[in-house]
């Protein structure tokens, strides 16, 4: 697979896993009943509450963790594919940290530790190596 399709794929896949979120805040709310915006509650016929319900506080805090790692793989891929490095190490860099994304949502979700900090920590690894080969190949060739 050519670097581009990699990195559309790739994008994708990770977007679909956040929309994925989304859907689990809000069928969260729907079966709770319970609602953080007054106009939310009012409109669903819920209840108003200052505090999440847990699932929903669990599945937002796994959306805030994502938009502190994804955008930053993502620049960082877009200079990968930009410097038109090796396909078969950006296909292993993609595969793995969109993989681990995908678990540390459902282990943030499910509250499984320490599952949850192995693969973000298996993702990080993936990251950090596609920025030493980014260093490498582009920086200091």
């Amino acid at each position: 697979m050519a670097l581009m399709q990699t990195f559309a794929l790739t994008a994708v896949v990770l977007e679909f896993k956040m929309l994925a979120i989304a859907l689990v805040q809000g069928r969260g709310r729907m079966s709770t009943g319970l609602f953080e915006i007054p106009e939310d509650a009012q409109l669903f016929h819920g209840k108003y509450t200052e505090q999440e319900a847990p699932i929903v506080d669990r599945a937002s805090r796994a959306w805030r963790n994502d938009l502190e790692n994804i955008p930053i793989f993502l620049i960082l891929a877009g200079i990968y594919v930009a410097a038109g490095l090796s396909g078969r190490a950006f296909a292993w860099y993609c595969g793995i940290f969109t993989v681990m994304r995908i678990l540390h949502t459902y282990t943030y979700i499910k509250g499984l530790q320490p599952w949850r900090t192995v693969v973000y920590t298996i993702g990080l690894f993936a990251m950090i190596a596609m920025m030493i080969h980014i260093l490498i190949e582009v920086v200091f060739a």
